[in-house]
């Protein structure tokens, strides 16, 4: 093997190494050698032929904006970054748009906004690229109105690693007639730097139909209204809080239906910690949707109605989407500043809030024995045109859910990592207690979301509940996704904590 190949290599003297060896999450630190920077797909493979003749612990990054230390920790001996393979351009032969994994959330929007006037339900924050969002099943205020993200990946470019350690590109397509499909299929929700190294994605919407690149992906918004209320705990009594709750997740369960004339609503209530003194809820329409206007003050009154006290208004505004929808929306107030430390768990919601449920998240939020105001809940609307996708469509199951959860809490210093994560895990175990301390499946809940990245199911010292962590994150297609990584990676080189295994 040579040590000299045509990939460039960033090692700790050179400036930039920093920022690409650095964890997106305070708490996780690593020294990789050296992180390889491939700007074409040959290069990547390349990259990948290089650690696997050296023989080293890999972790391959989109933009580094993991949550736990998948890619950085002190294991990993080399990083190979896809933030060079960025490009945004129109195939014309496959009719799609071919999209780098490295691209931001932010770029891939004003590119595709610019260029075509189109867009994708994809997530929000500039420090998220599609590398991940895609692989790990991504979302974004869009998907009631537009789908999930990943119902628009037409197909993958991934270099792989054969049995015999070669590596290699391959290209896997939706095509039924595709005998690398199922290569394509775990890159729709299987988790990333699972199978491969994805170098390439075409975004196309499924049934688009037309010669032009416009009639290829959902036309993009070009205004929305966008709504920011304020509830302040002092107000707030338990019935209150309770009321509110099971309003917003119960009118999410009503309206979870394409008919739906509020499908181009998207909300998200976000109580936080008492001690934060108040929360926010932050809700958007298109401002095309007939009655725009009507219809979101239809939703903000039954709100208020339901928790049976007013709201403070702080913002009301018609906005030019691609400007708001490319600005790094905050978390949901102020005091996050300075707390570069956090942890995050998640669930997905298929009805509205149980009794059990809303009892815990305000006893425990109200707990007295805390005191930090970095803390929050999001409870995000979901389906609408997401649920009109079959389960099995894709390695996304969770196709009849009505709202995603986030829990997460941020802190300053290495001093405080035992009682911030002991409180969100005794808080998160609280909520699920019925099912284990899990959002358990089948019932209310549908698992966790794998995009919220989140370890703890692993450590049998956490994770005491009946399902599996792997059906936590992947339920009904984990044995398929088996499958493929048993055929398409055999050896298990592309792997990581949370990475589907072929042989479990």
């Amino acid at each position: 093997m040579s040590e000299t190949f045509d990939v460039e290599r960033v090692t700790a003297d050179d400036e930039r190494y920093g920022v690409l060896a650095a964890s997106f999450n305070g708490r996780w630190s690593g020294a990789p050698e050296y992180v390889l920077l491939p700007k074409t797909a040959d290069e990547a493979v390349a990259a990948v032929q290089h650690v696997l003749d050296r023989g080293v612990r890999f972790a391959l990054q989109s933009s580094g904006a993991c949550y736990e230390d998948l890619i950085v920790n002190p294991d990993i001996q080399v990083i190979i970054s896809a933030s060079q393979l960025n490009s945004v351009e129109y195939d014309a032969e496959l009719s799609a748009f071919a999209v780098g994994p490295g691209v931001s959330t932010a770029d891939l929007y004003q590119k595709l906004y610019d260029g075509w006037h189109v867009t994708v339900p994809a997530g929000i924050g500039p420090p998220v690229a599609l590398g991940g969002q895609m692989t790990n099943a991504g979302y974004g205020p869009l998907s009631r109105q537009f789908g999930h993200l990943v119902d628009y990946l037409e197909a993958v470019e991934v270099v792989v690693a054969d049995s015999d350690g070669k590596a290699r590109k391959v290209v896997a397509t939706r095509r039924a007639d595709d005998p690398n499909r199922d290569l394509w299929w775990a890159h729709t929700g299987g988790g990333g730097g699972t199978y491969g190294l994805a170098t390439k994605f075409w975004l196309r919407a499924p049934g688009a139909t037309g010669a032009e690149p416009a009639d290829q992906l959902p036309s993009a918004p070009r205004e929305l209204i966008v709504s920011e209320v304020v509830w302040s705990w002092d107000q707030l009594t338990e019935d209150a809080f309770g009321k509110l709750l099971t309003t917003f997740t119960a009118w999410h369960e009503k309206h979870a239906g394409v008919d739906s004339p509020y499908v181009n609503l998207f909300s998200a209530l976000k109580p936080r910690h008492i001690s934060a003194g108040e929360f926010l809820m932050s809700s958007q329409i298109d401002a095309a949707t007939p009655d725009a206007d009507r219809l979101l003050d239809e939703f903000l009154a039954a709100m208020a109605e339901g928790a049976g006290i007013t709201y403070r208004v702080d913002a009301r505004k018609r906005v030019e989407w691609i400007s708001h929808v490319t600005a790094w929306a905050d978390l949901g107030g102020d005091g996050w500043e300075g707390k570069g430390r956090f942890k995050a768990k998640s669930a997905y919601l298929r009805t509205a809030l149980p009794a059990d449920q809303v009892a815990a998240l305000y006893r425990n939020l109200t707990d007295p024995a805390f005191d930090n105001p970095a803390t929050l809940v999001e409870i995000a609307g979901y389906g609408g045109h997401v649920n009109t996708v079959e389960a099995a469509e894709t390695a996304s199951p969770q196709r009849d859910s009505i709202i995603k959860m986030l829990y997460i809490v941020m802190w300053a210093t290495p001093e405080e990592d035992a009682a911030q994560l002991a409180w969100l895990r005794r808080f998160y175990a609280d909520v699920y207690a019925a099912t284990g301390g899990v959002p358990g499946r089948g019932g209310a809940n549908d698992g966790a979301v794998l995009n919220y990245t989140d370890t703890d199911p692993l450590d049998p010292a956490l994770h005491t509940a009946p399902i599996p962590w792997q059906e936590l994150y992947f339920g009904a297609a984990l044995p398929r996704l088996r499958e493929i990584k048993a055929t398409w990676d055999p050896r298990g080189h592309f792997t990581h904590a949370l990475a589907v295994r072929g042989d479990n």
